[in-house]
């Protein structure tokens, strides 16, 4: 990740992956979405690590 790439919320990913955003915290539960950081009491998401995972995905099914 580059130094300008900035860190996806929640909610990007939310609309990026077009689902609710309880679903995120649902997958995150299970261990079952992207991976996710948390920097204090918020959950951070690298992109390229959405979109690798959403390829994944994909490939998977």
């Amino acid at each position: 990740m580059s130094e300008a790439e900035v860190l996806w919320t929640v909610q990007d990913v939310s609309a990026f992956l077009r689902v609710p955003v309880a679903t995120i915290y649902q997958w995150r539960v299970r261990s079952e979405g992207p991976p996710a950081m948390r920097i204090g009491r918020h959950l951070r998401f690298a992109p390229e690590t959405v979109r690798e995972w959403t390829r994944d995905q994909r490939e998977a099914s």
